[in-house]
């Protein structure tokens, strides 16, 4: 195994922490007796880190694309050979199951061949004749901030591009995952970028803060909150010209319609609620169902939901693992305290996760499914209104399809939804009137392909979506006129 590293990146070394401004401490997610390594972490070494990115990045777009790409090929190559390696670090630290770890993996090594070819595609420079034509340009030094729930493929999607474009990066990964972030920067130091291409900072909110308003970068790619990313956008108002690209929440709706096929349904909103324990920006969070086989319907989830097994992330039995943190866990208790509070009847009773694993109990972060059922809408209810960010799904009965279209756009979100009809005229419907950025028909919510875009609107998004359209928001056309 890859060994990991407490310090930063930063020009091409790692650099130890010699006056820490705080020390991250965290457990085994899985098993809170699994003490994980401390990560050490200094304000200073933001400044290093962008100096070192701004120094390197001129010499790094002049190698050329040719070579960029040559990088990143063996950049590819090596996440494939350190495959096992990455994914136990997810698991071990943020509760992954291994098969969703092992995906998660796999997904990185896509990433770098679809930025190669449909994300390459959408920014080729282009001459329209003798005179005109426009070439794209790297926006400088981008400042990476990443999520915990995918503590790697997600900022490695923005990391890829960014590269490509011709930018150096600045990473700085979730004081949750620092272990993930640093098996993953061994990977990128063994295929021997030039120094200063890639940095690494660990750190807390506040080096996060420092990094994502520091005037040296020129762009901020963000995974994460809503309230987080309103915080980058307030901080980078008075900088239009520094890009702000931000992924954030969902609070999304399944909407299942009378004609819908209620097999294949039931088992999709399972599969979109509860997966990776619901702690998916794209999970499905409340279930939209028409009347006419909304009892029967919300029966076959609450059964289904109730059999899925909460265990141990190495167990291959487990569909659910642990969430990520004992804040994570608190979170989500306090607001399904907050759903009885206000009348959110439960359709399964909440049980006590007792998770056994080579032949020992483990004391983690573990939470079992839940289904509610709200029988009145309130606009200033936090269960109905705030991302649950675990395994959580509430119910909401409606008489016809434009009924369920208003539900599921009464959100201040507006990341993915799907819908489930035998109908493609209601499916169309659907598709005209519903305010997000990913729709689904007769699928899951989650498992977006990296080939499209991935992003949202409202308080979900500011219309720069990644996936394949990464590319996009990691350079700029200049237009060139020749006298």
């Amino acid at each position: 195994m890859i060994p990991d590293d407490t310090g930063s990146f930063i020009r091409g070394a790692w650099v130890p922490v010699e006056a820490p401004d705080g020390v991250l401490t965290r457990a085994a997610p899985a098993d809170l007796d699994d003490a994980l390594p401390p990560y050490a972490f200094a304000l200073s070494h933001v400044d290093d880190a962008v100096a070192s990115a701004r120094a390197a990045q001129p010499s790094w777009d002049a190698l050329g694309l040719d070579a960029r790409i040559g990088f990143l090929t063996r950049l590819r190559d090596a996440i494939a050979q350190h495959e096992n390696a990455l994914a136990l670090a997810i698991s071990r630290e943020m509760g992954k199951v291994i098969r969703e770890a092992r995906a998660e993996v796999k997904a990185m090594i896509a990433k770098v061949d679809i930025t190669l070819t449909e994300g390459l595609s959408l920014v080729r420079d282009a001459t329209l004749d003798a005179r005109f034509s426009w070439r794209w340009r790297p926006h400088g030094v981008l400042a990476v901030l990443g999520p915990f729930n995918f503590p790697l493929h997600l900022p490695h999607g923005h990391i890829v591009p960014a590269l490509l474009m011709g930018n150096t990066v600045v990473f700085k990964p979730s004081e949750i995952t620092p272990g993930c972030a640093a098996v993953y920067a061994r990977v990128v130091e063994s295929v021997g970028f030039p120094s200063g291409v890639f940095n690494l900072v660990q750190g807390d909110g506040i080096v996060g803060a420092a990094l994502g308003g520091h005037q040296g970068v020129d762009g901020v790619l963000f995974t994460g909150s809503y309230g987080v990313g309103e915080k980058l956008r307030r901080v980078n108002v008075s900088t239009p010209g520094r890009i702000l690209a931000l992924e954030l929440g969902g609070k999304n709706a399944a909407v299942v319609l009378d004609d819908a096929p209620f097999e294949k349904a039931a088992e999709d909103v399972v599969l979109s609620a509860f997966s990776t324990s619901g702690q998916r920006c794209t999970c499905a969070s409340r279930l939209v169902v028409t009347r006419g086989i909304a009892d029967r319907f919300v029966e076959e989830v609450a059964r289904r939901a109730a059999a899925l097994v909460v265990g141990h992330p190495l167990d291959p039995a487990a569909f659910c693992g642990p969430l990520a943190s004992p804040r994570a866990l608190e979170s989500f208790e306090a607001l399904q305290r907050l759903a009885e509070e206000e009348g959110a009847l439960a359709v399964i009773a909440p049980a006590e996760a007792a998770v056994s694993w080579e032949g020992r109990a483990h004391r983690g972060c573990y939470a079992t499914p839940r289904v509610r059922r709200v029988e009145r809408r309130e606009k200033r209810s936090a269960y109905q209104r705030e991302e649950a960010f675990g395994p959580d799904l509430a119910v909401y009965v409606v008489d016809d399809l434009d009924e369920a279209i208003a539900v599921a756009n009464d959100t201040d979100y507006g990341l993915t939804a799907g819908v489930w009809t035998a109908s493609e005229a209601s499916f169309e419907h659907a598709a005209r009137a519903l305010r997000v950025g990913g729709l689904s028909w007769n699928a899951p919510t989650v498992g977006a392909s990296s080939r499209l875009p991935f992003g949202g609107v409202k308080n979900s998004g500011n219309h720069r979506p990644a996936g394949a359209f990464s590319t996009l928001y990691c350079a700029y056309p200049m237009a060139v006129t020749k006298g």
